[in-house]
């Protein structure tokens, strides 16, 4: 396993931050030479790299170790986004943990630094950052991600769920990093989870008394061309999340950041040569709101029609053995 040793100087003299950078993947070969490359070439180095393989088809864990980073390997079936996350987590020597998803990329050599500069400020335990669209991407996709990752700075605390709700927690594990140190104290991610493990994480350091930042500066290029079903699939899940977690519902309701960005869309959609996208985005309003009301009450849906609402089936094998035992 490769390591850098190095010390990073932040202002503010916070100096001798160790990163480590966690990557869980899956039949990531398309990617993670670029991504590995990129991440070793930051302003600020890493001082390892940690990717836990969900026993890829492809040659994803071989192109890690080739590329030097430490290789940790879970079953397929065993796979959650908040314990193997964990998981990695444990493995980690550093006192900031980054998380980032196989298939996002650094905009820039300046990623990491940006990501961990709002660190300077003792009381923020973890900062998200900011998405880019794919050149590629829908124009839905693009207003998606445009509200949801605006161009302003960030710091969110519990005095600012009553003004955001719900946005208070907004969190993204695509590109984020926390301090190890309160990752452990608030017990990590939730787990078994089936979505939303980043957003509870967030939840648990507000909760706890920290702030969470945004850094627009910290980009990563990444977006997604979601077919309809694989939109109610995905907000099924999240719905099923939230359900299992019904305490951050007590706090805010998730529907009402929804609907601002269904009118965020619909008045973009109105400008002249922007009309034949209404059809797509009635139908896409539709599927996310029916899949989300669906998984609020996954518990009163049978097993075997849940595994194909789902985007990840065997998830809910594992709810259904955990249940049996």
């Amino acid at each position: 396993m490769l390591k850098y040793n190095i010390v990073i100087i932040l202002e503010k003299g916070r100096a001798d931050i160790r990163i480590s950078v966690i990557i869980p993947t899956l039949n990531a070969a398309p990617y993670l030479s670029k991504l590995l490359i990129s991440l070793q070439n930051q302003s600020i180095k890493p001082y390892e790299i940690i990717v836990v393989d969900s026993t890829s088809e492809d040659d994803s864990a071989e192109i890690a170790r080739r590329m030097g980073t430490q290789v940790l390997t879970v079953t397929r079936g065993s796979f959650d986004h908040g314990r193997t996350r964990n998981y990695a987590a444990s493995h980690a020597i550093g006192e900031v943990l980054v998380f980032i998803t196989q298939d996002a990329l650094p905009s820039d050599n300046r990623f990491l630094e940006n990501l961990v500069q709002p660190f300077d400020d003792i009381d923020v335990a973890a900062v998200c950052g900011r998405q880019v669209a794919l050149p590629d991407a829908r124009i839905l996709e693009r207003m998606n991600i445009e509200f949801n990752y605006p161009l302003e700075p960030m710091r969110r605390s519990l005095a600012d769920v009553k003004i955001y709700g719900i946005k208070t927690f907004f969190f993204t594990n695509v590109c984020s990093a926390v301090r190890k140190e309160v990752f452990d104290k608030v017990g990590g991610f939730p787990a078994p989870i089936v979505s939303n493990e980043d957003m509870i994480l967030a939840a648990r350091c507000v909760l706890s008394g920290h702030s969470i930042a945004y850094a627009p500066e910290a980009r990563v290029d990444h977006s997604h061309q979601y077919t309809l079903k694989q939109l109610f699939n995905r907000y099924f899940d999240i719905g099923g999340s939230l359900r299992m977690n019904n305490w951050l519902l007590s706090y805010a309701k998730a529907e009402g950041e929804g609907m601002r960005l269904i009118k965020a869309q619909f008045r973009q959609l109105r400008k002249p040569k922007m009309w034949r996208w209404i059809p797509r985005w009635f139908a896409e309003s539709t599927v996310k709101f029916t899949g989300y009301r669906m998984g609020l009450v996954y518990h009163a849906i049978p097993q075997k029609i849940r595994r194909k609402c789902s985007m990840h089936p065997l998830f809910w094998d594992q709810v259904e053995s955990t249940k049996s035992i």
